[in-house]
């Protein structure tokens, strides 16, 4: 096999959702480079016709699929809508997030709820129901998107760390369950990255960001790109015998940092 061929997506269909998010457009960008047809998913309509232009030019189908796949309801019939559209998905990156920092005794039952359900139940459910076209069509790949709160306990991002620990644990359950019907499924979890969502709330409190580049040996915020190249790794046939694993792209920040 050449070595192109490892990496290409020509003419697979990928499903992301959050894909009018950064890291979710970074990663269908390298997938549209890689040849990958996109079903981008998010709740902003508007926003993600948007983004949809920006692929114009590239050999490769791009359409939009708006629902909220927090209800299962939705994410069920995204994956139906999909494969009517598509008729087959190859790929499913399950993107979507959302967040609200602050401590623990001030978050409301619904913050609660709606944190779970964006990032764990979403995942959950369109899994379950792109799993099945995968099985049928002889295999797949999944990808997770998750979060150094997987492994770090930090103030103010309780839930948000409780939901990505659960979402690692379900990539480990998926890649077991699925293994036989060729099916990886695997994690990418990010450091600290500067992405809209955390322009503000991290990188622009000056505590936090100090705090960071003091513990990461690259000593700046990730990039939504530098997600890319192992979203296209765990996407191709790169990674045939990579499944239920948790690949953390962080700056070396788990690695340590000097004293």
């Amino acid at each position: 096999m050449e070595l192109n061929d490892l990496f290409t997506l020509k003419d697979k269909v990928a499903l992301i959702t959050g894909g009018s998010g950064d890291i979710g457009m970074a990663i269908a960008t390298a997938f549209a480079h890689a040849g990958a047809h996109l079903a981008l998913n998010g709740k902003n309509a508007s926003k993600l016709q948007a983004r949809r232009a920006t692929f114009e030019g590239l050999p490769v189908r791009v359409e939009t699929f708006a629902a909220d796949v927090s209800e299962v309801e939705a994410a069920r019939k995204l994956a139906h809508d999909v494969v009517a559209s598509f008729g087959r998905v190859d790929i499913l990156v399950n993107c979507a997030g959302i967040n609200y920092r602050k401590p623990i005794l001030e978050f409301s039952e619904a913050e609660y709820e709606k944190i779970m359900a964006v990032h764990l139940r979403a995942a959950f459910f369109l899994s379950q129901a792109v799993a099945p076209f995968m099985i049928a069509q002889g295999g797949g790949k999944i990808i997770n998107i998750g979060s150094a709160t997987i492994r770090i306990g930090l103030a103010d991002v309780s839930v948000y760390g409780m939901a990505k620990a659960g979402l690692d644990a379900l990539t480990r359950s998926m890649a077991v369950e699925w293994a036989e019907h060729n099916i990886q499924v695997n994690c990418l979890a990010p450091g600290f990255l500067m992405t809209e969502l955390t322009r503000e709330g991290l990188w622009g409190n000056e505590r936090r960001s100090r705090w960071l580049l003091e513990r990461i040996p690259m000593r700046r915020p990730g990039l939504p790109e530098e997600m890319a190249g192992v979203a296209l790794l765990l996407a191709s046939r790169a990674s045939s015998y990579l499944t239920g694993q948790t690949i953390y792209v962080d700056g070396g920040f788990f690695a340590g940092s000097k004293w």
